[in-house]
């Protein structure tokens, strides 16, 4: 005769087991995705764009091309309340722009000044936000990107955290 324990019993015994296949898969997943790892793609993936962008505003060194210019001075707004305003100074904003998206994005993927870096492209982000507001999907995963770096570092994949041993 089966009485009520011996229910309980093998439903917890059913709840055991499958605790323990959920920690097993869990741990497979954790080996793959590893915090180093993922922090490095991570900071390759914030850099792209802005590397990308940055490259098409250049002619050569320290010399932007006149679609940079432009794009500052003639297609880009600052979407503000009671706006549009243009941009103020707009040769001077597409030089620091592509000056940024070249420099910051190098650190970034060199592990290197990360959390300055993702800093810079977070406030690049909040511009690129205020100038293109339809494109808050795109810079919602940008933004998360930069917070998770400036949160949590580069990793042990990086030049920061060599530096950080050799100091100790």
């Amino acid at each position: 005769m089966t009485t009520a324990n011996d229910g309980r019993r093998g439903i917890d015994g059913k709840i055991r087991h499958l605790a323990a296949l959920i920690e097993r898969r869990t741990a497979i997943v954790q080996t793959i995705a590893r915090p180093s790892l993922v922090q490095l793609v991570t900071r390759v993936a914030l850099a792209v764009p802005f590397w990308k962008s940055g490259l098409l505003k250049w002619a050569g060194f320290l010399q932007l091309n006149d679609t940079a210019i432009y794009l500052f001075s003639d297609e880009f707004q600052l979407h503000l309340p009671g706006g549009p305003y243009p941009f103020p100074a707009p040769a001077v904003m597409a030089f620091l722009s592509g000056s940024a998206e070249i420099v910051l994005p190098i650190l970034l993927v060199l592990g290197l000044a990360t959390r300055f870096a993702a800093t810079g492209l977070l406030l690049m982000t909040a511009i690129v936000q205020l100038t293109v507001p339809d494109g808050w999907p795109l810079h919602l995963t940008w933004a998360a990107m930069a917070l998770g770096l400036m949160a949590w570092g580069p990793g042990r994949l990086s030049v920061d955290h060599m530096l950080g041993r050799l100091g100790r």
